[in-house]
């Protein structure tokens, strides 16, 4: 067991923290503080490097399914030059969205104002069929774009959806790497970021799988100061989507 686990579930079933004066906890935090300060110097240091990532050409054209039509994956930059893709579990045949995908999307609205005017455009696309998108999207209040990848291989090529043939092989690409499929799903979460250039051209600029996008999800970084933390038994065990929590059902999430 992993020493972070070994927090989470300390956390979890939580004792009293050791109570000092108010010296010694300063003493404490400044410590801890040095530390948030090279976490944060990392994080910058990771932005560069990500901003520095070679590009990859995409010569594939995708038709998807959207509310005003078929449209390209050109046509969903909607006239910006930097598209990111969420890659939201919903599959042709699931009831209703991922919860852990859900858990993300709740974050996503207020922030389209600002993305839309830096030049960027967000888009989700699920393999779901656009009718069973569109009453989903609903039933969770959203406004944000998202669009169907059920006629395409779009989700494929992108390696977050797997078909009976994939998960029957000793191994399934996710995450860059090699899987087992016990490890997997038919769909599976992640972000892909694309650049349109001037001449036209789409460059796939960078993905981002499992805990990947866990940053986007603005409750976690604010549990994550709260006494008891994230207060969890694994993964975002303790998440439903958001008109389920009277009655939430004891599951964990499907993006753990």
């Amino acid at each position: 067991m992993s020493r972070l686990h070994r927090l989470r579930r300390r956390r979890a079933h939580p004792m009293q923290n050791e109570v000092v004066s108010r010296e010694k906890w300063l003493e404490a935090r400044r410590a801890l503080l040095l530390k948030e300060k090279e976490a944060t110097r990392l994080r910058d240091s990771i932005n560069a490097e990500r901003l520095a990532l070679p590009w990859v050409k995409v010569d594939k054209d995708y038709v998807f399914d959207t509310p005003e039509g078929k449209k390209s994956l050109a046509d969903l930059f909607d006239g910006r030059s930097q598209l990111l893709i969420y890659h939201f579990m919903l599959g042709p045949d699931w009831e209703a969205g991922c919860t852990g995908c859900s858990f993300l999307s709740d974050h996503i609205d207020g922030a389209l104002p600002h993305l839309n005017h830096h030049d960027v455009t967000w888009v989700a696309v699920s393999r779901a069929p656009l009718g069973k998108i569109a009453a989903y999207k609903s039933r969770m209040g959203w406004k944000f774009p998202w669009v169907s990848s059920f006629a395409n291989d779009f989700n494929f090529d992108y390696h977050v959806s797997f078909t009976p043939e994939d998960l029957a092989k000793e191994r399934v690409f996710y995450n860059f790497t090699a899987i087992e499929p016990a490890q997997a799903h038919d769909e599976l979460p992640g972000l892909s970021a694309f650049y349109r250039s001037d001449k036209g051209e789409i460059f796939h600029t960078y993905s981002s799988y499992a805990r990947g996008p866990e940053e986007l999800i603005g409750t976690l970084m604010i549990l994550d100061r709260a006494p008891k933390g994230r207060n969890e038994e694994s993964t975002m065990n303790f998440v439903r989507r958001h008109d389920e929590y009277e009655d939430a059902p004891k599951t964990s999430s499907c993006c753990h």
